[in-house]
């Protein structure tokens, strides 16, 4: 009813929403080029008075960039692609097979969804540590440092998705069945039909989730600092950025600070770009559904 007596006033609300979205990005890019001593003064200075390219070589020089992107890269990776094959089969098994306690299961799902995450990193943390016959424990799990020993303790947290199972569900659950059961008849197996016939059709939601996951895992950054002191060679982006940052004189050392989050935001923002169109339009299925 607004938008049809006052397509203005959407127009100006949907522009200010972006407008003030866009401001703490764009604060964030302009004091990476600011001057020493420019961050954080009075009155505030949008604009720097030079761009300045050298807080970009400084992070770059204090920081182990090569290292700390590796770790990043396979960490993302690794759980973007788990989160996306555990929650399709699960997802597929929860909207078209029939089994005793599907519903149960589906609402243990659910529940998962209540709880923060960090809420259970340190019992996750525990059971690294004292995983067995891994990092120099015994049977039993003394001895050594477990799993977190590794860049695999970066992972194993988060390979599964509770929210990625239950998106997964609820658009599956619009595929007809016909259609399965078309290609059961013709003799195919439930993975082949799972595979061939249901994946195809998730491809804008199998984008969305995967974006979000991926947007997640990249700027992951309790977990990683508890696994970083472990074994601080498994240290990420997000982690390693702290590290420019100097407590005795912030504002100084801000510039550097922004200087390096620019370039850890700069693989999402290139991903999003790429994957925009798949992104909005799962959204939109995911939400009709």
């Amino acid at each position: 009813m607004i938008r049809r007596r006052s397509p203005w006033l959407s127009y100006l609300l949907v522009v200010s929403g972006a407008v003030i979205t866009m401001v703490p990005f764009l604060d964030m890019v302009m004091t990476s080029f600011k001057g020493p001593g420019e961050a954080g003064t009075l009155p505030y200075r949008f604009l720097p008075k030079a761009f300045d390219l050298s807080n970009y070589r400084r992070a770059v020089e204090q920081l182990d960039l090569p290292v700390l992107f590796r770790n990043s890269v396979v960490a993302t990776a690794v759980i973007t692609g788990s989160v996306l094959l555990t929650s399709s089969l699960a997802g597929y098994a929860l909207a078209k097979l029939r089994f005793p306690g599907r519903q149960f299961v589906f609402r243990l799902v659910l529940s998962t969804m209540m709880f923060p995450p960090f809420l259970f990193f340190v019992p996750h943390f525990l059971i690294l540590v004292h995983w067995p016959l891994a990092g120099g424990n015994d049977l039993l799990g003394r001895g050594g440092a477990g799993l977190t020993a590794g860049i695999v303790a970066l992972t194993v947290p988060f390979l599964v998705n509770g929210f990625g199972i239950f998106l997964m569900r609820q658009f599956m659950v619009s595929i007809p069945d016909e259609v399965l059961e078309a290609a059961r008849i013709d003799g195919a197996g439930e993975f082949a039909v799972w595979w061939r016939i249901v994946v195809p059709q998730t491809k804008p939601v199998v984008v969305t989730l995967g974006l979000l996951t991926f947007v997640d895992a990249w700027n992951e950054y309790i977990w990683a600092l508890l696994v970083s002191t472990a074994d601080p060679d498994v240290m990420t982006l997000p982690v390693g950025i702290q590290l420019l940052q100097d407590h005795v004189d912030p504002a100084r050392t801000m510039p550097v600070v922004m200087a390096g989050l620019v370039l850890s935001v700069l693989p999402v923002l290139t991903v999003f770009l790429l994957l925009q169109k798949h992104y909005i339009r799962g959204v939109l299925l995911s939400g009709l559904k």
